[in-house]
C-alpha cells in the first residue's frame, strides 16, 4: 500500500474513536452507559441495527460467496422483513412496557429467576465466541494478504473498539456507527464504480450481467425441498424468519440498540428500516462479488485466492505439478471466457466451469498435502486480493477502513451487550443495593473483560469454511432455543418456568446432537430449535399440572 492508503486509514480510524470519546464520556447512571439515555432517534437506530449484523465478515466473506455460489446467499435473509413486523408488534411493546436494560429481565417476571439466568447464559457462549470471530476475520485475513502480523491485528481491532466502548457506552457505539455505516456504503460504491470502469470497452453493466448469468452466478431463488441445502427459499423464509426473529428479538446486542430510542415509535420505525434496506444491501453486496466474478473473466484470477495457500502450493514437493496446475487454469479460464462472450451452448459452459473447479481442488489437494494446517478455503480472500491487487491507490485505504469500520461497528455492539447482560442479569441482580455509580463502573470493567475475552479468543481462533457461515452457524445452535423461550413468554401463558427450563435445557443438547450429526443444513437448526422448545415446554406443563406432578 502507498502512503495515501495509510493516511486515509488512519485518519479514519482516529475520527472515528475519537468521535464516540468526545461526544459520550459521561454518565450519570446505567440507563446512560446502558441505554444511551434513551435519546436515540429512528434513523440512528435503523443505522446501528444495520451496522450491528454488518461486521467485518460480511464484507469480506459475502462477496467471495457470491464470487464461488452466486446470488443465492440472499435467500438467507428472506424471512428478516417479516420478522421485523412481528418484533414490532410483540416484542418491543412488552420490552417498552416493562423499561427493562436487557431483554432476559422480561423473563424473569414473566417466568423466574432460573429462566432469565440460564437464557442469559446461552447468550452469553454465543455472542461471546461471535466477539471473537468478528475481531479474528479482518485480522486473519489482512494479517496474511498484507503480512502484518496477526496478533498485532487482533490486538489493534480490540484495543479501538474496547477504548470507545468502555468509555462512550451504549450512545458511543450508537454515533460511531453511523460514522461507520457512512465510511462502508461509501467503500462499496466506489468499488463497484471501479469495477464496471475496469471492464473491456464494450461490456457495459447489462453485457456484465449477461455474462454471470451464463456462469449460473445469478440463480438467486432455488425452491427445492432438501432440508441439507443451506441456502433455499424455504430454509430462508422459515429458518431465515427465526433466525431473525431471535436475532433482533432476543439478543443483548440488537434489542440494546433499539431501547436506546426516544420513544417505542422510534424504535418500531429503526426496525422497520432495518426491515427495508436489509435485502437490497445484501444484494448489492453479493452483485460485488458477482462483478468481481465478471472481472476476473478478462483478468487471470490466481488458481487460490489466499496468498499464503498459493506460496505454500509452489514452494511444495509437488511444485512442478503445481506450476503446470496453475497454467492449464489460466488456459481454462481462457475457454470459459471465450465461450461466455460467443454465446457457447449451457451445457459447454457447464463443462468448462467443472474442470476449473476440479483443478482448482487438486491444487488445493497439493497445498493440504504439503501443509495439512493450511486453510485452503479461498472465499474470504476473493475481495481483499481484488481491492489490493487491482484498486487505484488511495481507494485501497478506503476499502481497508471499510473493513475495520465494519469489525468495530459490529463488535462494539457485541461488547456493549455482554457488558450489559452480565451488569444487569447477573451482577446486578445478585448484589443488590448498590449506587447508580457502582453499577456504571461495574459495566465498564465486564466491557473491559469481554474485550479481553474475545481478543483471546481471536488470538487462537482458525479459519473455517467461510466466516460469515461460521457466525450464522453458531447462532443457529443456540437461537432456536433461546426464541422458543421468547416465544412461550409472549404467547402461551399456561406454561411456566419450571416446564420452559427442563425443556430449553434438552432442546439445546438435542439441537447440539443434530448438528454434530450434520443431519439439516444449519438454517433449519433455528426452526427445528423453537419447535422442540415450545413442544417440549407444553409437555412438560402438562405433567406438573398432573396431579401427582410438581407445580411451579
Amino acid at each position: 500500500m502507498e502512503t495515501i492508503d495509510w493516511i486515509v486509514i488512519l485518519i479514519t480510524l482516529i475520527f472515528i474513536v475519537t468521535y464516540g470519546i468526545w461526544k459520550n464520556n459521561k454518565h450519570q447512571n446505567i440507563q446512560d452507559y446502558i441505554r444511551g439515555g434513551n435519546k436515540a432517534r429512528w434513523w440512528t437506530i435503523g443505522l446501528s441495527v444495520m451496522a450491528t449484523q454488518a461486521s467485518a465478515i460480511t464484507f469480506l466473506s459475502t462477496p467471495g460467496q457470491a464470487y464461488h455460489d452466486g446470488m443465492g446467499f440472499i435467500q438467507f435473509y428472506f424471512g428478516l422483513p417479516f420478522a421485523m413486523v412481528i418484533i414490532c408488534l410483540f416484542f418491543l411493546p412488552v420490552y417498552h412496557k416493562l423499561k427493562v436494560y436487557t431483554a432476559y429481565e422480561f423473563l424473569e417476571s414473566r417466568f423466574d429467576l432460573r429462566v432469565r439466568t440460564l437464557t442469559a447464559l446461552l447468550f452469553l457462549v454465543q455472542r461471546g465466541l461471535a466477539a471473537g470471530i468478528t475481531i479474528y476475520a479482518p485480522a486473519i485475513i489482512l494479517s496474511v494478504v498484507l503480512g502484518w502480523n496477526l496478533n498485532v491485528m487482533v490486538l489493534l481491532v480490540g484495543v479501538l473498539v474496547i477504548t470507545y466502548t468502555f468509555i462512550g457506552g451504549t450512545k458511543a457505539v450508537n454515533v460511531t456507527q453511523k460514522q461507520q455505516m457512512f465510511i462502508i456504503f461509501l467503500g462499496m460504491f466506489m468499488a463497484f464504480g471501479f469495477l464496471l470502469k475496469s471492464f473491456p470497452e464494450g461490456v457495459s453493466f447489462f453485457e456484465a450481467l449477461k455474462i454471470s448469468g451464463k456462469a449460473g452466478k445469478l440463480e438467486i431463488l432455488d425452491f427445492s425441498i432438501d432440508p441439507e441445502s443451506r441456502y433455499t427459499f424455504w430454509s430462508g423464509l422459515t429458518g431465515g424468519l427465526f433466525l431473525a426473529l431471535s436475532y433482533f428479538g432476543t439478543d443483548q446486542s440488537q434489542v440494546q440498540r433499539y431501547l436506546s430510542g426516544k420513544s417505542l415509535r422510534e424504535s418500531q420505525m429503526g426496525l422497520i428500516m432495518n426491515g427495508f434496506l436489509k435485502i437490497p444491501m445484501q444484494f448489492f453486496i453479493l452483485l460485488v462479488g458477482v462483478m468481481v466474478f465478471v472481472f476476473y473473466q478478462f483478468e487471470p484470477a490466481p488458481l487460490n485466492f489466499n496468498p499464503k495457500a498459493l506460496e505454500i502450493g509452489r514452494n511444495s514437493t509437488s511444485s512442478n505439478e503445481f506450476t503446470t496446475l496453475e497454467l492449464e487454469n489460466i488456459n481454462t479460464q481462457k475457454k470459459i471466457r471465450t465461450a461466455l462472450l460467443k454465446g457457447s451452448s449451457q451445457e459447454e459452459i457447464n463443462q468448462l466451469n467443472k474442470i476449473d473447479l476440479n483443478q482448482r481442488k487438486k491444487a488445493k489437494e497439493i497445498i493440504e498435502m504439503a501443509n495439512p494446517k493450511q486453510e485452503t478455503n479461498d472465499k474470504d480472500y476473493v475481495f481483499i486480493s481484488f481491492v489490493l491487487g487491482h484498486l487505484p491507490t488511495g481507494l485501497i485505504g478506503l476499502l481497508i477502513a471499510v473493513i475495520f469500520s465494519a469489525a468495530m461497528s459490529s463488535t462494539a455492539s457485541e461488547l456493549s451487550a455482554l457488558s450489559a447482560t452480565t451488569t444487569v442479569d447477573l451482577y446486578k441482580r445478585n448484589i443488590i443495593g448498590k449506587s447508580e455509580s457502582h453499577y456504571v463502573k461495574v459495566s465498564k470493567v465486564f466491557t473491559l473483560v469481554w474485550g479481553l475475552i474475545a481478543v483471546l479468543f481471536a488470538s487462537v481462533g482458525n479459519l473455517f469454511e467461510n466466516l460469515i457461515q461460521l457466525v450464522n452457524i453458531i447462532g443457529s445452535i443456540f437461537y432456536g432455543t433461546i426464541l422458543g423461550i421468547f416465544l412461550v413468554a409472549i404467547f402461551i401463558k399456561k406454561v411456566k418456568g419450571k416446564a420452559i427450563f427442563w425443556a430449553a435445557l434438552i432442546s439445546e443438547a438435542i439441537i447440539i446432537v443434530i448438528f454434530s450429526k450434520d443431519i439439516v443444513g444449519f438454517l433449519w437448526l433455528n426452526l427445528f430449535g423453537t419447535i422442540l422448545t415450545i413442544s417440549l415446554g407444553l409437555i412438560f406443563q402438562n405433567f406438573f399440572n398432573k396431579p401427582n406432578g410438581s407445580k411451579d
